[in-house]
Order: C-alpha cells, then structure tokens, then sequence
C-alpha cells in the first residue's frame, strides 16, 4: 500500500475516474496494527482498487473534511468525491472489511 505524503497527491488521487481505497491511520493506534496483519489478503482479493494509506496526525484537515473521526477507517473515492467510507468500530475484522468491499463494488 502507497503512502500518501501530501495534499496534492491525495487530490490527484482521488480526481481519478477509477475507484481507490484510502486507508486513514496514526502510528500510535492499535486497532490499525491490527489492521495491517490481515489488510495484505484483502489488498490481493480486492485487486481491482488502488490502495493507499494516509497518516491522519500528519493530514489532520483531511481527516476532518471526510469525517474520520476513528482510525483506522477505509474510505473510497471516485472522481473526487467519497462513495463509502467504513468507519473503524467496523473495521475490526477481516469479514467486515470484506463485507464493506463487496457490497461497495
């Protein structure tokens, strides 16, 4: 996964017509280390996206544009505008990434 390491690139990104997955994180959360021991099957699965992951502390007005109140959050976008957005209380797991992903398609 690309890690997004400006603003400008974050707006490139998501202007894009094919759909891309931001992962929002913060070195210091649990729930995200968590999250990268599974993320890597996920990413093979759902090959059809684009991943990326965005450090909120670093992005903080990023964040709070898209609602990101917890981390970590899986957020989609197309043509510059967010289409789902799984927030972490559901994003424990595997099966609810997994669930989020297919039925965002």
């Amino acid at each position: 996964m690309q890690s997004i390491q400006n603003k400008e690139t974050f707006q490139e990104l998501i202007s894009q017509s094919e759909p891309i997955i931001v992962k929002f994180f913060a070195d210091w959360c649990p729930d995200c280390t968590r999250m990268n021991m599974f993320i890597d099957d996920i990413i093979d699965e759902f090959n059809q996206y684009k991943w990326y992951e965005l450090n909120k502390d670093e992005f903080p007005e990023i964040a709070e544009r898209y609602d990101v109140m917890g981390i970590p959050s899986l957020l989609i976008f197309k043509d510059g505008e967010k289409t789902a957005h799984l927030h972490s209380a559901n994003a424990k797991t595997p099966e609810q990434v997994k669930e989020f992903l297919q039925n965002n398609k």
